[in-house]
């Protein structure tokens, strides 16, 4: 079972990241984001920053129904993330060692080439 520490561990331990200030987690490489906590939406109430959930960039939709048809255990998405190369993981349904491999995966989608 993975935490909002273990995605803070992983996520700094990449090559120019950056944590932006929020209530949850936010990180950024090159002004790009690749992994936050859930801003989770209901309407008619405030908005909730989810830290056992996070939100990764995955690059494509191609990439993002493979994870969501594929694991649904792990990952699902909701319709403010619709067209978007988003989906948000489930932090308590995931192992560190799988942790690492999507966060270095988002990280590399959104570094540039140079920083890797």
């Amino acid at each position: 079972m993975a935490s909002a520490d273990d995605v803070r561990t992983l996520a700094l331990g990449l090559p120019h990241v950056v944590e932006i200030d929020s209530d949850g987690f936010d990180f950024r490489v090159a002004d790009k984001g690749f992994v936050w906590s859930y801003p989770e939406r209901v309407p008619g109430q405030k908005r909730v920053i989810r830290t056992d959930i996070a939100v990764l960039y995955v690059g494509d939709e191609a990439e993002k129904q493979a994870l969501l048809l594929g694991e649904p255990d792990l990952f699902f998405t909701t319709p403010a993330y619709d067209g978007l190369p988003l989906v948000m993981l489930r932090l308590a349904h995931v192992d560190v060692d799988r942790l690492r491999e999507l966060v270095t995966d988002a990280w590399h989608m959104r570094a540039p080439a140079d920083f890797s």
